[in-house]
């Protein structure tokens, strides 16, 4: 997918960015690549036009999409796999991808368990890193501040609260 100046963009590990150019640049390598400018929060990206999918880069989603990823928040919890060293890795390759889905189920999932029992610091780390990506992409899709994204995607998450375990 080719992106235009102006677009909203996910980056899996800056979060919510916008395009304010598309040049070509001359970093490390002798060869000088297309390379997307990205805004994103008080810092600046620069993300290679033809690794964009490698690296996660890819539009946000679109506010009729909010619809369907609410139902997701409030459905059942879907219980973490038994392994632990398992499920530690399945999160993180989760998280690097970044897909929408996927930040919607550990935030679902991972706040479920901790209505359970407390999260371990790695659990809290991933659950803390997804929840951010999480508020700051619906709060762009819908075009509403980061607090509303929060506070909407917190009341959807009561439906979900039931405990889940990892088995």
């Amino acid at each position: 997918m080719q992106f235009q100046v102006g677009d909203s963009v996910f980056h899996p590990v800056h979060g919510v960015g916008h395009i304010v150019s598309v040049a070509e640049k001359r970093f490390v390598e002798n060869q000088a690549r297309l390379y997307y400018h990205i805004t994103v929060g008080k810092g600046t990206l620069w993300v290679p036009v033809d690794a964009q999918e490698t690296i996660g880069l890819r539009a946000i989603i679109s506010k009729r999409d909010l619809e369907r990823y609410r139902h997701v928040l409030k459905s059942r919890p879907v219980a973490l796999n038994e392994k632990h060293s398992r499920y530690r890795l399945e999160l993180a390759e989760r998280l690097k991808r970044g897909e929408f889905l996927a930040l919607c189920e550990i935030v679902r999932d991972l706040n479920a368990l901790a209505g359970r029992k407390p999260l371990g610091a790695a659990d809290q780390a991933s659950l803390r890193k997804a929840r951010e990506g999480l508020d700051q992409e619906w709060a762009a899709a819908g075009g509403v501040s980061i607090a509303e994204a929060t506070r909407e995607i917190e009341a959807l998450l009561i439906n979900s609260r039931a405990s889940v375990g990892r088995g």
